[in-house]
This record gives C-alpha cells, sequence and structure tokens, in this order.
C-alpha cells in the first residue's frame, strides 16, 4: 500500500506539554463555569416536574429560594474544593491521556483501522477509541466527583463530616455506580473526541490535528462536545442519582432506572439535556478548544 493510502500520524507532544496544557485547561473551567454546573446537576437530581419559574427557582436554590438574588448565587459554589480537585485531575488525566492512548493505537493497530475503515475514517475513530479506554478508565476519580455531586445537590449527607472523616467512613462506598459512571464514560468519551476528530478531518481537512488554530479547535469541540452530552445523557441521569443520595442509601441503578421509567416516563432520562447543552456544553468546548491549542503552544516553549 502506497505511503499516501495511510492516515497520516500528528506530531507528538511531549508529556510536560500534555499534562501542563490539560491542567490550564481545567483551572480556567472551574473558575468560570462551576456555578453553572451545580444548577446542571441540580436540575438532573430533581425527580418533580418543573412548570412554572417559582419551582424552578425552588430547585435550584433550594433553601435559598427566598433570598435576594446575589445571595442565592452564592449558594451555587458548594464543594469547589473537591471540585477544582476532582476538574483538574480528570482534565489531565481525559485530555493529557487520549494522545498517549491514540499513540498507542497508532503504531500497534493503525494498518488495522486504515483497512477496516479507510485512511481517513481510520484516523478519526482511533481517536474516538483511545478517548472510549480513557474514559473507562476515569472511574479511578470517581470518589472525588462523588464528593463534588453531594455538596452540590445533598450537602445534608455530610453530617458535618470533613473530607477525611468521609472517606474513612465510606471507604469503597465512594465507588458505588462504577459500573454506571463507565458505562457513561464509554460512548460519551468516544463520541467527544470521535465527534471532534471526523469535523477536523472532513470539515477542515487537517492531516496533523495539533496544527489546528483557536477557532478550528473551538469548532471541532463544539461537534464533539455536543455528541458527547447526548450519547451519554441517559446514563449521566442514572449515575448523578446514585451519587447524590445519602451514603447509607443502598438503591442501586436497576432500582433508580426501574422507577423512573414507572414514576417519571422515558423523557426522565433526559432531565436536564437542554440546559446541560446550554450550560455543560459551553464549558466542555472551552476546557476542550483551549486544551488541544494549549497543548501545542506549551510543546513549543518548552522544545526553546
Amino acid at each position: 500500500m502506497s505511503p499516501t493510502a495511510h492516515s497520516t500520524s500528528d506530531k507528538k507532544t511531549s508529556a510536560a506539554a500534555r499534562v501542563l496544557g490539560s491542567a490550564a485547561a481545567g483551572i480556567a473551567e472551574i473558575g468560570v463555569f462551576h456555578p453553572v454546573d451545580t444548577i446542571s446537576k441540580r436540575l438532573m437530581s430533581n425527580h418533580t416536574k418543573v412548570t412554572t419559574l417559582h419551582e424552578l427557582n425552588q430547585v435550584i436554590f433550594r433553601q435559598a429560594a427566598a433570598e435576594p438574588f446575589v445571595k442565592r448565587c452564592f449558594t451555587l459554589f458548594p464543594g469547589l474544593g473537591y471540585a477544582a480537585c476532582y476538574k483538574i485531575l480528570q482534565r489531565i488525566y481525559k485530555y493529557g491521556g487520549q494522545p498517549f492512548a491514540n499513540e498507542f493505537l497508532t503504531k500497534n493497530f493503525k494498518d488495522d483501522f486504515d483497512g477496516w475503515f479507510g485512511p481517513k475514517n481510520g484516523k478519526a475513530l482511533m481517536s474516538a477509541t483511545a478517548g472510549s479506554l480513557i474514559g473507562i478508565g476515569e472511574v479511578v476519580l470517581l470518589p472525588l466527583d462523588v464528593l463534588k455531586i453531594k455538596r452540590q445537590t445533598n450537602p445534608e449527607s455530610f453530617r458535618g463530616r470533613g473530607f477525611l472523616k468521609v472517606l474513612a467512613d465510606e471507604g469503597f462506598g465512594l465507588y458505588r455506580g462504577w459500573g454506571w459512571t463507565m458505562a457513561r464514560n464509554a460512548p460519551g468519551s468516544f463520541a467527544l473526541f470521535g465527534g471532534n476528530s471526523f469535523a477536523k478531518e472532513y470539515i477542515f481537512g487537517l492531516k496533523d490535528y495539533n496544527q489546528a488554530t483557536w477557532t478550528q479547535n473551538f469548532v471541532t469541540s463544539i461537534f464533539g462536545a455536543s455528541a458527547s452530552l447526548i450519547v451519554s445523557a441517559p446514563l449521566d441521569v442514572i449515575k448523578t442519582r446514585i451519587q447524590n443520595r445519602n451514603f447509607d442509601n443502598p438503591e442501586g441503578g436497576f432500582t433508580i432506572l426501574k422507577n423512573m421509567f414507572k414514576n417519571e416516563g422515558i423523557t426522565a432520562f433526559f432531565k436536564g439535556l437542554t440546559p446541560k447543552l446550554l450550560t455543560t456544553g459551553p464549558k466542555l468546548v472551552f476546557s476542550f478548544a483551549m486544551a488541544q491549542s494549549l497543548i501545542p503552544a506549551f510543546d513549543k516553549l518548552l522544545r526553546k
């Protein structure tokens, strides 16, 4: 097979650049979007129908619903410490780790992907598959995600306990819902990196994805983020409800799924999707585009 028949590989960036670029993206994201994330989580955790602005206000601001607007806004920052630790580590792992997985697949399975799907599709699907593998492994960070969500949606579950006390008391219970998390992350990350790669391949015709401009990264991140949120929405609702309940509540994912079908109907699996696309979507686009732009920039800087 001629060299031009193969998909070309991206220029390799250093590990330090991947860590720095991803961490910077995570820090910027948490600084701008934590209140938005809190609103999204509270909407997904709500079990009742919301038909009026008054009810929406109650769901979002809870006990502070009657407070002045500025004071209500300050209640949207619970769990900021957990969120910062989780988000920065998650972005380093996800955005910085996916290129390593992609390089592994390129080195060992490039010809297979090219043969099965063609050079252009093969390269994009390798990137998507690498993202899916990284997404599955993201479950190791689950305890920090659980604590963040509980702080945002169910702070009473802490009962005055600090971080170390919760870790000692709950142990591996903080990994409750790990199977649902992996089931959500695998297709979600596949769609994120796949949608992004296909957009770079077919909209901009990029041979080296790392050479994308900020504008190109922003546009392609919109495709990836939208696909990821839509694909993972049903499992994300189940995962959130598993994580936000009290520590001593043994209700499992399948019980939650059955009760959602019975009491709320099929639309319950897409609760919070519209605000999530409008809120979490920009957050994901922002951090993903920033990471993709900063990693090559840090790489150039470190090579000087």
